[in-house]
Parts: structure tokens; sequence; C-alpha cells
């Protein structure tokens, strides 16, 4: 079994002063986790610092933790103007260069468009999700897209761009959908699934997210034959983002059985 923390699962505990980078990096190897997914901004200096992205490469390596994937904000493809969608075309391409440096098995870009419907942006989007592939499978690399922002997160839409843009991934958000399709998305796109976010905001006595019925979603998800890392981006209420990645990957295991 794999599992991953998205970086962001911690980021009002990085805002505080109270980890960095590296720690994070290696409370993943403390707790259990296998695997290393950044959130992008915690990352943020190496997009022009080369110095700093050997440091995180060797500070990685020294974890013994592979990099999977790479959670990137602000290259999404579709903006309202040319200039807009060429500079973030721009930011996608050194991403992917950072992405390679590092090893990473993914990289999350999302599609944009937080003022638009799908017909409006379909096209601009499809295109650039096909640029960046072309550029990621030359280098192993998978480009996933999440249910996010913006109009591609509703099931509809992750059907018809899925189907439209061979080699592109689902990084698959437990929580974020549209209120009312979480039961059709956790049916139908669970299949699509290359990565999860199990989103975790509480827990009982029992050590479950009360919520949500994530124990049934790991069995949909096994029964549609997944085969990424079980992948964590907790969201505690209570503000304790250290115990709640504890408690979550806790939890993953207990179900699958990996105890």
């Amino acid at each position: 079994m794999r599992y991953s923390l998205c970086s962001y699962s911690l980021h009002r505990t990085v805002a505080a002063g109270q980890m960095d980078l590296f720690g994070y990096f290696r409370f993943c190897q403390e707790a259990g986790y296998t695997q290393l997914d950044p959130w992008n901004e915690h990352i943020k200096q190496a997009y022009d610092d080369n110095g700093f992205l050997a440091e995180i490469k060797a500070a990685a390596t020294e974890t013994g933790l592979p990099m999977g994937c790479i959670a990137v904000d602000g290259a999404h493809i579709y903006e309202p103007t040319t200039e807009g969608r060429e500079l973030n075309r721009t930011r996608r391409y050194r991403w992917l260069e950072i992405a390679h440096e590092l090893g990473a098995e993914q990289l999350r870009i999302d599609a944009g468009g937080r003022d638009q419907t799908l017909d409006e942006i379909f096209d601009v989007v499809v295109e650039g999700y096909k640029d960046i592939i072309s550029r990621a499978q030359a280098q192993g690399i998978e480009i996933i897209i999440e249910n996010h922002w913006g109009p591609t997160n509703h099931p509809a839409a992750i059907h018809r761009l899925l189907a439209a843009t061979p080699g592109l991934g689902l990084l698959f958000d437990s929580y974020n959908w549209p209120a009312g399709t979480h039961e059709q998305a956790w049916r139908e796109c669970v299949p699509y699934a290359r990565l999860t976010h199990f989103k975790t905001f509480s827990f009982d006595a029992q050590g479950n997210e009360p919520e949500w019925d994530l124990p049934r979603l790991i069995g949909m998800l096994q029964a549609a034959g997944y085969q990424g890392a079980w992948g964590v981006e907790s969201s505690p209420y209570d503000n304790d983002e250290i115990g709640a990645a504890r408690k979550s990957i806790a939890l993953l295991k207990r179900v699958l059985g990996d105890q």
C-alpha cells in the first residue's frame, strides 16, 4: 500500500512557523506516509532558485521517500486573456521542469475558469491539457486534474474532459463536489481515480470521520481496481493538522487492513 499526505494539509502549521518543508518531509517519514506530495506553495522558492531545488531534492532523497504528486496552484489553463493564458503556460512548463528534477510521478494542474461555464472554456482547456500532457509524457510524468474549483468539479465535467483528453488522469477529492452530487460523483468517477485526496475534518471516538462514509468510498475505489496512493488532504475543524494527518492515515490503514 502507498500513502501520501498533501502538504496543504499542514498549511496552517507551516504558516504559523511550526513546521517547514523539510519538517513535512520528516513528518511523512515518521507518520508512515510512503511518498511526498508537496503543494507548490511550499516549494515556490524552487521556481526561481535552482539551488533551493537541489536542497529539496537532497532532503527528499534523505528520507528515502519518492516524490509523488506536486499539486500546482497558479498555473491553471484557462484565463480570460491570451496574455494570462500564455503566462500560465510558461508557469506550467517550469513546474514540469521542477517535477522532472525531483522525480515526481504526477503533476496536478487545474483547468481554471472561475466565472465561466465549461462550454465557454472547454476548447482552451482541452488544448492546454494536450500540450502539457505531451511534454509530461516524454518525461514520464502524469498530468492530473482535480475536482477542485471552477466548472470542472462536477462529475459531468470530469466525464467530458477526460473523454476529450487522452492521458489526463483524475485526482479524486472525496469532498470537493457540488452539493447534491457526491453520490453521483463517488459512483461515476472512482474508475478514473489516479490519486486521492481523502478529506477529513474531524474524528469520533472510533477514529472514523463522522460526516463522510470514507470506508464505503475506499470499498468503491477497491472495487474499481484503484492502484494509486491512498492520499490524504485533511482539513481539521480544530486546527490540529498534525493530529488529523496521523488519524487520517490510521483510518485508511485500518479500513484497508494494513495494520
